[in-house]
């Protein structure tokens, strides 16, 4: 029987894109006995064939449980509690709770199954490795109530993971309008937030450990993890404090995901743990916003905090994200991401990081946009069309015109650093970019997000985007929109070193020096801004649909108009970024708030700006200074009151004095922002607290607060520079980009790039003929055919010599006898070549089946091997004369012992290592 699609079995661009294979029979077959048709009435709406199978289910106390290589096919049902293999509130099934040898589920092979694969329920330290689930309905590796800790998901393979409707977060979208009966009243879900999270990898609690796991094809996310708040379900009762919000992250190393719609990896998020009512109308135990995973050692905020580590994830051909991670720190390193929708996003909150001074960083890491897997349409690859690079037909994670992005900046800070982009090229329907932002954003965005050392490939043509009005950007006039910002801490994305990248047309920023790039709909500034530049945080009581106008002194013009971030909330927030050493004035669309809030955000010590306020004319004001501590909603130093002064004179003789002018005439009230304090690492406020300005009037007037009609000309600035732009960077930064070539599945193993072009003819540059071995570049001087020779056991270019003119005869001679044992040959060839008559043989010695048909005067390239061995990458590629461009490129494994190598390195096997670590009772 033919594949219905092709199967890559490549490393394609530097990600490891070769299909997972997985046998799915065993001698021992554990079957369901199903009808020929649907015939249990709730499902049969959903289904069109018997969903009730058989189950395995493992209580608590039981003597021995160690099940392996065992299929089970047609089993689970389509009701709580009935799964394959359901570990059923067993609690600690380890050396903790008295096993001497552990508990482990080995090899199994899950497949066409009604209800998950494995479900982990109210159990701790279980091992599951080697296991296949295949085709299957509802969450597949599954945690159930968010209580379950310390089990090991080692190298298992989840394919194929459809909706089910046992809960909300199983369901697809006519499944969750479908099934009503545990909301309250006439409430209708909402697919995108109640439901639609079905996902291979289920975990419910940070505290376990997945290592060297496949997860492709699931409706919804290959691995989610979330975070209850309390223990839910059966474990609800038990009263165990389930602390998943800010527990450290077990070890995640080496998992690969892919082919999923929503996303590969997504870490958010939690469940509802309430049963509906009528203040919440939503069903037990669907999607809830909620969580936000914020690790701390021991579990306790006040403690330390303990960055979560993602370690080697390869995520390609996602519909929406390669990986979508919110939290407080979490480092990602030694990471792939290939042909996803959006590559990368990290999110902390809309307003305050949850965690003071938390950061998230990715280092070391590949993106590529659009790679040479060009997909296949057809089955459930709904979206094709152009790529940017090479105009060929490909498959695409959206509809054409989605802007594709490697990684998405949002809400902050963030680091990127160390970090290659490729193949990001823009079509004439399709923004691509390397770095871009969140779409349609309401929220913060902090200008200390900061990218550093990062390397651009050539098949870059547009390396940031801020959006323009249109298709999926709509007007990009949100907050968040309108204040996208980061610090290009080295130039190594504008060639400015130390300048801070905002959108085009937002002049809180901006001064005279600044450069525009418009491809990008971006500016290039450099600025002094409180190591970035500083948000000031403006929050306002009973101000409900009021909009907020900042206007900077040097460009009244320009002004920015701010929604806030919720309308109708009964406090507004609105987050400009500014920069400091300025002037600026705040307007409103209605009657000034009675009560405003001005938070120093990112502000140092003695860091300022001055603001003026709009107000009706004759108001009085209460106005203090506080410092505010998040965690305790407390104050944490004694309120400072600001006393009036005279005039504007007065005011800026001392920026410290805790002094206000009102100028009546204008309506505008004038104070300086000062920060007091020192703040530490990537704390938003100052080690005393968020210092704020607090500012009361009683004023009962209904006009409009908008001075700027008065504001300006009277208190317009000319535009400074407060710092120089530096001198554009001509050098290349060599230190720049990951220093990986590859990444792989099986990090163990050492790759070698090698890249074969060969013509028949001169081609335009970029195109020419040449032999490339890890990025390492060998020439022609003159036509004729090019042979290189690598050390399959050292990885070394041992030889490199080229035949041209009459001493192309002898090239046969040399590959049959000139080429030591052990070697991988490489062969191109330039220009008309009279291929010799014995060449057809020679290859034959280098791994090809049988002679060649080789045409005189044609182009080929060749990869081959010397040695008692035939690998599988050997590969021969041909043209007629005149020919344009013959290539190979492939990644090929080193140091086998298949190739005969004397002393065969042993790789250190960090997953064996990890894995042993983590199956250690903790």
């Amino acid at each position: 029987e033919n594949p219905q699609f092709p199967h890559v079995g490549e490393i394609i661009d530097g990600v490891d894109m070769r299909a997972e294979v997985g046998i799915l029979t065993r001698n021992i077959l554990i079957k369901g006995e199903t009808e020929n048709t649907c015939y249990r009435e709730k499902e049969c709406q959903f289904f069109n064939y018997d969903t009730f199978g058989g189950h395995i289910k493992i209580l608590k106390n039981f003597t021995s449980v160690h099940l392996s290589y065992v299929e089970l096919k047609q089993m689970g049902q389509q009701q709580i509690g009935s799964y394959p293999v359901h570990f059923h509130l067993c609690g600690d099934v380890d050396e903790r709770g008295g096993y001497t040898f552990k508990t482990y589920l080995e090899g199994l092979s899950i497949h066409h199954c009604f209800s998950r694969c494995v479900t982990v329920h109210g159990t701790n330290g279980l091992l599951i490795k080697d296991t296949i689930g295949y085709d299957t309905l509802g969450h597949c590796f599954f945690t159930e109530d968010g209580i379950e800790q310390r089990n090991t998901f080692f190298h298992n393979l989840g394919l194929v993971t459809k909706p089910g409707t046992l809960l909300p977060t199983d369901r697809n979208s006519s499944m969750c309008i479908g099934i009503r009966d545990k909301v309250y009243g006439s409430y209708v879900p909402v697919p995108a937030t109640d439901c639609m999270a079905v996902s291979t990898f289920w975990i419910s609690h940070p505290n376990n450990h997945l290592i060297n796991n496949a997860a492709a094809g699931s409706q919804d996310a290959g691995i989610w993890y979330l975070f209850h708040r309390v223990a839910t379900g059966d474990s609800h009762s038990l009263a165990i404090e389930t602390k998943s919000e800010l527990t450290p992250l077990g070890i995640f190393y080496n998992n690969r995901v892919h082919s999923n719609f929503k996303a590969g990896l997504f870490i958010d998020k939690g469940v509802k743990t309430t049963n509906a009512s009528v203040d919440d109308p939503r069903e037990y135990l669907c999607l809830d916003n909620n969580a936000r995973f914020r690790p701390h050692q021991d579990a306790d905020p006040e403690k330390p905090r303990v960055a979560a580590l993602i370690d080697r994830l390869i995520s390609f051909k996602n519909n929406d994200h390669g990986a979508w991670v919110r939290g407080g720190d979490i480092l990602i390193q030694n990471s792939g991401f290939a042909d996803n929708g959006i590559g990368l996003t990290f999110a902390s909150d809309g307003s305050f990081p949850n965690d003071e001074g938390a950061s998230q960083e990715v280092s070391e890491s590949l993106f590529i946009g659009e790679s040479k897997n060009y997909g296949f349409p057809g089955g459930r690859n709904k979206y094709a069309g152009t790529g940017g690079i090479d105009n060929k037909t490909r498959t695409l994670p959206r509809n054409r015109t989605f802007p594709i992005r490697g990684f998405q900046i949002y809400d902050g800070p963030i680091h990127l650093t160390k970090c290659t982009f490729k193949n990001f090229v823009p079509t004439p329907d399709r923004f691509t970019s390397a770095v871009g932002f969140l779409m349609k954003n309401p929220w913060q965005m902090t200008p200390k997000n900061n990218i550093s050392l990062v390397k651009f490939g050539p098949n870059v043509s547009l390396k940031v985007f801020f959006g323009k009005p249109g298709p999926w950007f709509e007007e990009g006039d949100l907050d968040g929109d309108k204040n996208s910002i980061f610090h290009d801490l080295d130039g190594s994305v504008t060639d400015y070193k130390d300048t801070y990248v905002g959108r085009m047309d937002n002049y809180l920023i901006q001064h005279p020096k600044c450069i525009n790039i418009t491809e990008w709909s971006g500016v290039v500034c450099s600025g002094t801004y409180a190591q970035a530049s500083t948000l000031v945080y403006v929050q306002t009581w009973n101000g409900q649909n009021l909009s907020m106008t900042i206007v900077r002194d040097e460009y009244p013009a320009n002004p920015m108009v701010l929604r806030g971030i919720n309308q109708r909330a009964v406090f507004q927030q609105y987050q400009p970024v500014v920069m400091l050493q300025k002037g600026y004035t705040i307007h409103w669309n209605g009657k000034a708030p009675n009560v405003t809030y001005l938070y120093l955000i990112n502000f140092n010590k003695n860091d300022w700006i001055r603001v003026g306020l709009c107000y009706q004319p004759n108001t009085d004001f209460l106005i203090v200074l506080e410092a505010f501590q998040r965690r305790s909603s407390a104050l944490s130093s004694k309120v400072e009151r600001y006393m009036p002064v005279s005039s504007m004179t007065e005011l800026e003789k001392n920026r410290s004095d805790k002094k206000f002018y009102f100028d009546n005439s204008t309506g505008l009230l004038f104070l300086f922002l000062q920060a007091k304090y020192n703040r530490d690492g990537h704390s938003y406020c100052s080690s005393q607290g968020c210092e704020r300005i607090k500012i009361v009037t009683k004023d009962s007037a209904k006009g409009i607060s908008n001075c700027m009609a008065k504001a300006y000309p009277k208190y317009y600035q000319g535009p400074t520079v407060i710092k120089r732009m530096p001198v554009k960077t001509t050098v290349p930064c060599t230190k720049c980009g990951t220093t990986q070539m590859v990444f792989t599945s099986d990090p163990h193993k050492n790759y070698l790039l090698v890249q074969i072009n060969s013509s028949g003819k001169e081609l335009s540059r970029g195109q020419q003929a040449f032999i490339s071995v890890n990025d390492t570049m060998f020439s022609f001087k003159d036509n004729g055919i090019l042979v290189v020779v690598v050390d399959a056991c050292i990885g070394t270019v041992s030889g490199n010599k080229l035949f041209s003119g009459v001493d192309i005869n002898r090239v046969g001679g040399y590959l049959k006898s000139g080429i030591p044992q052990r070697s991988i040959v490489l062969l191109s060839t330039r220009g008309d070549v009279a291929v010799p008559n014995n060449l057809s043989d020679a290859l034959v010695s280098l791994g090809t089946a049988k002679p060649p048909y080789l045409q005189s005067n044609g182009c080929l390239a060749f990869l081959g091997f010397r040695g008692n061995f035939k690998p599988s990458w050997i590969k021969l590629f041909t043209g007629p004369a005149g020919h344009g461009l013959v290539q190979i490129e492939k990644y090929i494994p080193l140091q086998l012992e298949e190739y005969g190598c004397a002393r065969a390195i042993k790789s250190r096997r960090k997953d064996l290592e990890l894995l042993k670590k983590a199956t250690r009772s903790q």
